[in-house]
């Protein structure tokens, strides 16, 4: 089948699909006569796969290295586990700093409601989030902003 019947069949975009091809997590074969990439049953079965990973949180370089542990004939699922199994503090740390976002944006909200704007006057550029309590330590995480990049993870 072609990159837009695979796409079709697993419910992804066919820029999906290629994208998963050039990170060789999918192996098509070449059609001889016009070049086409040509995907089978066993590459749609990898598609799903890897979307199932997805959902799981795994990342494209994990999944390449699960797909290949399972191509070489060795269970991956000890390294699965091991890696869900260390992410999962993770997780749960990142949603306490999530929630704790959500509280101080609450806070601030309320805070606001009857605040009047102000303008920028060289002294004070807004005066909403001026007037907003500093953090209380100043080696304090602060969850980051969605416009900041993500620090790598080990």
């Amino acid at each position: 089948m072609k990159v837009s019947e695979l796409a079709s069949l697993a419910g992804v975009t066919p820029e999906t699909v290629r994208h998963y091809t050039r990170e060789g997590l999918l192996h098509p074969e070449r059609h001889p006569d016009n070049g086409y990439q040509l995907y089978g049953q066993q590459e749609l079965e990898r598609l799903r796969f890897i979307q199932r990973a997805r959902t799981l949180g795994f990342g494209v370089a994990e999944i390449r290295d699960i797909l290949a542990h399972a191509d070489q004939g060795d269970s991956p699922c000890p390294m699965v586990r091991d890696l869900l199994a260390s992410r999962l503090p993770e997780i749960h740390a990142r949603i306490a700093e999530l929630q704790a976002l959500a509280s101080r944006m609450e806070q601030a909200l309320e805070a606001w409601a009857e605040m009047p704007d102000g303008t920028p006057d060289g002294h004070s550029l807004c005066r909403l989030i001026e007037s907003f309590p500093e953090p209380l330590e100043s080696g304090e995480r602060q969850p980051r902003c969605h416009d900041e990049p993500a620090k790598e993870s080990p």
